[in-house]
């Protein structure tokens, strides 16, 4: 599936939409989120097209999140137009972090992923149980409250949860912009992997994406996490670009 400039753009936004950050501002061709929360993709400034950008524009960026009392981070496509950015950041003190695919694909692969999607609740709004499986046991207090924060400021997501005998045992977000089906914070029971509940999950997802006239997903995966990626290939999903993060490192 190709890309098109338009297409990066829109999900790049679609991101954002999910992750709600306090305020957004805008630079020519990119985003800068701002927001003081642990998620990562709230609070990094990033490029809304993938041709050749300027390295004098690190300070021009570093200045606008220090007005805003921050540290910029940034969250950078690794292509060739971004080459020249490299050492200019490492000379500035940051460091790459967290090598992270965008996947897309196409709802009939998420469909096929499974039979049926019986079990699977679409909700408006997060609850409890939802909550307490997305936000995990291993998760500070302050970083899960924030985060619970953040979902109560985004419209429009849908939060699907499968349950059995209620209790719930996988859950996702799924947001619905610039004409994507977003997926994000996919999680599953420990003691319940490797049960198809994922695709089940997924499959009610798409099935919501595409009553909504969507044909289209994109989600973000850890590099390392194999597991998803056994999963999202199985669905037909393939790796649009890889990203990092750049984070200044204390002095």
């Amino acid at each position: 599936m190709a890309l098109s400039s338009a297409d990066v753009e829109a999900i790049e936004r679609a991101t954002l939409s999910a992750v709600s950050p306090d305020r957004v501002e805008g630079l020519d061709g990119w985003l800068l989120p701002m927001d003081a929360g642990p998620i990562a993709r709230a609070h990094s400034a990033v490029p809304l097209h993938h041709g050749v950008h300027d390295p004098v524009l690190i300070d021009v960026i570093a200045r606008a999140y220090q007005r805003a009392g921050l540290r910029a981070v940034f969250r950078l496509p690794e292509v060739p137009g971004f080459a020249s950015w490299w050492p200019s950041l490492g000379d500035r003190g940051y460091r790459r972090e967290q090598p992270t695919l965008t996947q897309i694909g196409t709802l009939d692969g998420l469909l096929a992923l499974a039979a049926h999607s019986e079990g699977v609740a679409l909700e408006s709004q997060p609850d409890h149980a939802w909550l307490a499986m997305y936000l995990g046991d291993g998760l500070k207090a302050a970083d899960g409250a924030a985060r619970a924060r953040a979902l109560a400021r985004e419209q429009g997501s849908v939060y699907a949860s499968l349950r059995h005998g209620g209790q719930t045992l996988a859950c996702c977000a799924a947001g619905f912009a610039h004409d994507w089906l977003s997926v994000h914070g996919l999680r599953t029971d420990a003691r319940r992997r490797r049960q198809g509940l994922a695709a089940r999950l997924l499959r009610g997802v798409a099935q919501e994406a595409q009553r909504r006239g969507t044909s289209r997903v994109f989600l973000q995966v850890d590099a390392g996490n194999a597991p998803a990626l056994a999963l999202y290939h199985k669905a037909g999903m393939v790796t649009a670009w890889r990203y990092a993060y750049w984070r200044p490192q204390p002095r």
